[in-house]
């Protein structure tokens, strides 16, 4: 198969975690800016590789899966990597982080056994939503670092007070991606149960 501007889109999220993962437990100075700005550069190709699908009539069956796909990788990646963190190491994110790993295998599995029945299990707006909540959670979370640690000596007036909110609101929306996450998986199950009955075709 031949990779389009779209697909490779796509693909660059793998390499991309990794890269992230390293540049979050770098100690040298700007490393939380890079970190942040990769991440919302990676989180805008995460629309622009389906708005030029789209438009350039690229949509395919390998674009779905895997798009679907190096989110979960680019997310549970990063979130792992949060639990590896002081801060972040307690049980009600650890929690969160178990029911996401979870819920993604079941669902990713589902798709698996889909495929070799020809039933290709596109994102829905469920699943959408869950994304996009993750990825603005994710958001404010590394920009708590790049705030406290890059910016802070350079301002006038204590950060940390800012500090504080912006984790507590990514810490909440992750709880809401969570909630969505859980629900999603739900739905996804109920609606492609078929799948998993040896006798459909």
């Amino acid at each position: 198969m031949k990779l389009n501007l779209p697909n490779l889109i796509t693909l660059s999220r793998i390499p991309t975690m990794f890269l992230l993962v390293w540049l979050m437990y770098c100690e040298w100075r700007w490393s939380a800016t890079l970190a942040f700005w990769i991440f919302i550069a990676t989180a805008i190709g995460d629309w622009l590789d389906g708005y030029l699908a789209r438009k350039q009539n690229l949509v395919s069956n390998f674009g779905k899966f895997m798009d679907a796909l190096t989110d979960k990788i680019l997310i549970l990646g990063l979130m792992v990597a949060f639990v590896s963190l002081p801060q972040y190491n307690w049980p009600p994110f650890l929690v969160m982080v178990l029911l996401t790993i979870c819920r993604e295998f079941l669902v990713s599995g589902m798709r698996m056994v889909a495929a070799t029945k020809g039933v290709v299990v596109a994102a829905e707006r469920g699943g959408k939503a869950k994304t996009l909540f993750q990825l603005i959670a994710v958001g404010f979370l590394l920009f708590v670092p790049m705030l406290e640690i890059d910016f802070a000596p350079l301002l006038p007036f204590p950060v940390s007070e800012y500090g504080t909110i912006l984790h507590r609101t990514g810490y909440a929306l992750f709880i809401v991606a969570t909630v969505l996450t859980v629900t999603s998986g739900i739905s996804y199950l109920r609606k492609y149960q078929q799948v998993f009955d040896d006798s459909a075709k």
